[in-house]
C-alpha cells in the first residue's frame, strides 16, 4: 500500500489535488481517495508531499539551524577586497605568512575601527572578535605581544615598503606622462 498526492486535471476548472492510497489487487492497481487537498495552500500540499517522501517537516528555520555567533562581515569584505584589488596586500611582503596577514589585518582594523594594539589583538582573536576580520585570513588566536612583534617586523621592512610604494607611484606618473605625450603628438 502506498500513499501519494495526485494532481487530476479538470477541463476548465482548477486541477483537483488528492491524497490517495494505492494497492495491488491481483493484476489490477486499486486507488482510494483519502482526502481532497485542493483547497489547501500550495505550501501545505508540498509539506504533505515531503512527509510522504520520508522528509522531515520543521516548524520554522530556528528548528533546523541554531546560530551560535554572527559577525558583521560586509565592511570587512569591502575593505579587504579593495586592498586586494589595488595590490596593497602584497606591499608588506610578497610571501603569505602570519606577519603579513597580521599587518594587513591591522591596517583593515585601523580603517574600520581605530583602536590600540591590544584592542586590535582582542578584536582579531576568535574568542573576543567583533567582526569576521580575524577569521577571513585564518589568524586564529592573536596576542598583544604578537602585534608588537608584527610592528617590529614592519619597522625592519619599512625601507623596502617605502621604495615599493614610491615605485608604484612613479610608474603611475610615468604612464600618465607617456599617454599625454602620445595624445599631443
Amino acid at each position: 500500500m502506498a500513499l501519494s498526492v495526485d494532481v487530476i486535471p479538470n477541463r476548465s476548472s482548477p486541477p483537483a489535488i488528492l491524497l490517495r492510497e494505492a494497492w495491488r489487487d491481483g493484476a489490477r492497481i486499486r486507488r482510494r481517495t483519502l482526502a481532497n487537498l485542493s483547497k489547501m495552500p500550495p505550501v501545505l500540499v508540498d509539506a504533505v508531499r515531503a512527509a510522504l517522501a520520508g522528509g522531515v517537516i520543521l516548524s520554522g528555520p530556528g528548528a533546523a539551524v541554531a546560530i551560535r555567533r554572527a559577525w558583521p562581515h560586509g565592511h570587512v569584505a569591502a575593505v579587504l577586497g579593495t586592498l586586494r584589488a589595488l595590490g596593497l596586500v602584497r606591499i608588506p611582503g610578497r610571501r603569505a605568512d602570519r606577519m603579513r596577514d597580521l599587518a594587513v589585518a591591522a591596517v583593515v582594523a585601523r580603517i574600520l575601527d581605530p583602536a590600540s594594539r591590544l584592542a586590535t589583538a582582542r578584536a582579531l582573536s576568535p574568542e573576543t572578535a567583533s567582526t569576521s576580520l580575524g577569521t577571513v585570513p585564518g589568524l586564529g588566536e592573536v596576542t598583544g605581544n604578537e602585534m608588537l612583534a608584527m610592528l617590529d617586523w614592519l619597522r625592519a621592512r619599512q625601507p623596502w615598503i617605502e621604495r615599493s610604494l614610491a615605485n608604484r607611484h612613479l610608474k603611475g606618473e610615468y604612464a600618465h606622462s607617456v599617454r599625454r605625450e602620445r595624445l599631443v603628438s
